[in-house]
């Protein structure tokens, strides 16, 4: 099973390889490709992974793998249609990253979703639907700004959808688990949003009742109606969301002593009510009188998984729990000791705390509750000796910390303790040596003094040195904390400017030789963490280096296309060896079939219409540009980046402000989105200036050109604000580019042509 596992999982990671690939050339807007030779390959890109999901519909090249590969082709083709619509985006230079582009690329998901019933279309169909609406309602291209009930009203979309989606799976009438889950998880987090009193000022109280009701049912029907234990779990979560949420509410609003003691008391009620209740979860698995015979029969599969979800929870929990306790001892103690020097109270309050922890046996405290309150006195103890910036409070808090790390238990608690010891380090030298600010080289001689320090013990332990550690655990832990921090340091001293003449160059290359010499011989001494180790950071040098140097996402888009194929070739080869024997093709035969081979018919329905969405696309803009009015306009740039179309400019146009005398009807009716009609004469240099608002019937002078588009309460968007350029040529566009010319249709519609200088 982890074999088959194991190959499934090589074959997933070349194909998505190959799609990075593929997003990154073309949102490298390269050049060298024209326009016609790039609507050719959206289509045949559509058409590629579709082809490839037929053919191994149809073949046996891979036994008991076809089927699998087949289905994750049909998955890569929808995926393609999405690069491909926002590659016509990126061509016509229509709107970066827009809510169209994700819900034109829904259909489709849903359609297949529909025909296949495959989690993979469910989830993609998903998140593109929520994308969408997201990107409806705040756009990337302006600042939306909605009233308290708007506001409201958008939270509420969210979560009546999810409510209904969950409601649908958990009901069975839809049969994903993934999207039971997270539509469950959606809908409570957007239920918590809309009891924001922070944001939703009016609202935010009243919809508190709402949300105690839901939770309150939730608890019912995972015990009483149909047993969940995961749902049972995520409930609960939500419930200590909540409850945590709210206490952040109070805490702003009555910040006072008396608050604080009702902090602590709220801990304990929340940490009581969480061991209670995950001993109450773990009896569930159990026969109880509690629990009616149909409960128990409705138990599903799944739940057999969850306990891995219960634990996580429960930490949260704690960690949470004890996080406000902390808080509102810090506080409490704060306010009624009326001190003038508080970071002295967080210190003493952090050192009381880390030599309790050090002190207390480990049978007598819970695992997570220690390490979040080690953590706790650690951050409030950095910040204290940070504040208060004497060396001595410093040196002696380090010291503390060196006995936190003897005293830490597990390889996550040790090495955290580690990290905090080299930053307490770290503030020490700062504090000694700020004076040397002046020489402008502190920040460098902290880092090579930290790569010194934990190079010298990496030397001592290695070399059997370090007599004061006599436990093998802490010895393991301190020869292999110390090398990564060694080679971290080492590596952040590789990207300082010059301390001296060419000492970029030469820390670069000491680094490359040491590293790749550790990798040789750990590998010759068979050290295998320290090998894995050296060979991470030697990588994550090349990676960063060549990315400073050449990693353009047209070259990022060769490496990964050349790294994918790689890796499918490999996973081939290994699944033709391993398929030899029989075993693990019947076993893939048994549990997968290829939907390309039970619905063919539909599917190629499907795929003629993604590519008559494509086409009609292309056709329309083509004619706009063939037969649209030439338009000039005067604009000012601005240059980010879009996820899937690569870089463009943000053009803001003089005609998106016009005069406040054609703003008019606009001001009086005060609309905050709408759509309008502009139009547009030319002005000086054959500059288009906005003239008025059209209104329905009115006659145009023959120079006069009308102009869709939308006000959004403070400016006008025409759907021509993004022009898409190669990589990192925004700075040129920027400086180079002063007007805009554009072709307009007869019925309004605007496509961006060019830009120019004049």
């Amino acid at each position: 099973m982890l074999r088959f596992n194991a190959i499934r999982t090589g074959y997933l990671l070349g194909i998505s390889l190959v799609l990075a690939a593929i997003i990154y050339f073309f949102a490298s807007n390269w050049g060298g490709l024209d326009r016609t030779v790039k609507i050719v390959l959206a289509a045949a890109l559509i058409v590629l992974f579709y082809g490839l999901s037929f053919v191994f519909a149809r073949i046996r090249a891979i036994p008991g793998q076809q089927a699998f590969l087949s289905n994750i082709f049909l998955v890569a083709g929808c995926i393609a249609f999405g690069v491909s619509v926002s590659l016509l985006g990126q061509i016509y230079n229509s709107h970066a990253d827009s809510y169209g582009l994700f819900l034109i690329w829904s259909v489709p998901a849903l359609l297949l979703s529909w025909i296949t019933r495959y989690n993979p279309f469910y989830v993609l169909s998903y998140v593109l639907i929520h994308l969408g609406i997201w990107l409806y309602f705040y756009p990337t291209m302006q600042s939306a700004s909605y009233s308290d009930l708007e506001s409201l009203s958008i939270a509420g979309v969210f979560a009546l959808v999810n409510l209904g989606l969950f409601l649908f799976t958990f009901l069975r009438r839809l049969s994903s688990i993934p999207l039971k889950y997270i539509s469950f998880i959606v809908f409570h987090i957007a239920l918590l949003t809309m009891t924001n009193s922070f944001a939703l000022d009016k609202y935010g109280l009243v919809m508190n009742i709402p949300c105690i009701a839901v939770i309150a049912i939730g608890f019912y029907i995972f015990i009483k109606i149909r047993l969940s234990k995961t749902l049972l779990t995520l409930n609960a979560l939500a419930a200590s969301a909540f409850a945590v949420f709210k206490f952040i509410e109070l805490a702003e609003a009555y910040s006072s002593s008396l608050f604080f003691v009702f902090g602590l008391i709220f801990v304990a009620l929340l940490l009581t009510g969480n061991v209670w209740f995950f001993r109450y979860l773990n009896r569930l698995d159990k026969s109880s009188p509690d629990l009616s015979a149909s409960a128990a029969e409705t138990a599903v599969p799944e739940e057999r998984g969850s306990e891995w979800i219960s634990k996580t929870v429960s930490r949260m929990i704690k960690m949470v729990g004890v996080l406000i306790g902390s808080i509102s001892l810090i506080g409490l103690i704060t306010i009624t000791a009326n001190v003038n020097h508080t970071e002295y109270v967080l210190l003493g309050v952090s050192l009381l705390l880390m030599l309790s922890m050090i002190v207390i046996p480990e049978s007598k405290l819970d695992s997570v509750i220690r390490y979040t309150l080690l953590t706790i006195s650690y951050i409030t103890g950095w910040v204290a000796i940070v504040w208060s910036d004497q060396t001595l409070l410093s040196v002696l808090y380090l010291i503390v910390s060196i006995a936190g790390w003897f005293r830490s238990i597990g390889k996550r608690q040790l090495f955290f303790a580690y990290a905090f010891v080299n930053l307490n380090l770290a503030t020490i030298l700062f504090q000694q040596f700020q004076e040397w600010e002046r020489w402008n080289w502190t920040y460098e001689f902290i880092i090579f003094s930290l790569f010194f320090v934990n190079a010298v013990l990496y030397g001592t332990v290695l070399y059997g040195i370090s007599y004061f550690i006599f436990k093998t655990e802490l010895k393991e832990h301190l020869r292999n904390s110390s090398l990564f921090f060694s080679l971290l340091f080492l590596l952040w001293a590789t990207f300082f400017e010059d301390v001296f003449p060419h000492s970029y160059m030469l820390i670069n290359i000491f680094y490359l030789v040491v590293v790749t010499g550790m990798v040789f011989a750990f590998m010759r001494l068979k050290q295998k963490s320290a090998a894995i180790m050296s060979i991470v950071f030697w990588f994550i040098f090349i990676g960063f280096k060549y990315y400073d140097l050449l990693w353009t996402l047209l070259y990022k888009s060769f490496t990964l296309a050349l790294l994918g194929v790689i890796a499918f070739g490999i996973t081939w080869w290994l699944d033709l060896r391993t398929s030899h024997s029989g075993k693990a093709a019947s076993e893939a035969d048994h549990r997968s079939f290829s939907f390309m081979r039970l619905s063919p018919l539909l599917i190629t329905i499907v795929i003629v219409l993604q590519l008559g969405i494509i086409s009609y696309q292309t056709v329309r803009n083509e004619t706009l540009l063939a037969t649209g009015a030439s338009v000039k306009l005067k604009l000012a740039p601005v240059d980010p980046r879009s996820v899937l179309q690569g870089d463009y400019v943000i053009l803001n146009y003089d005609i998106s402000t016009p005069p406040s005398s054609s703003m008019t009807p606009l001001q009086e009716k005060d609309w905050k989105r709408g759509k309008v009609k502009v139009v547009l004469s030319p002005g000086s240099q054959g500059v288009y200036i906005a003239n008025r608002l059209y209104q329905d019937g009115e006659k145009l002078a023959n120079h006069e050109i009308v102009l869709n588009g939308q006000w959004d309460g403070s400016r006008i968007q025409y759907g021509i604000e993004n022009y898409f350029i190669p990589e990192g040529t925004g700075r040129t566009v920027e400086q180079n580019a002063h007007y805009a010319y554009i072709r307009v249709s007869r019925n309004g519609d605007a496509l961006l042509e060019r830009l120019a200088e004049s």
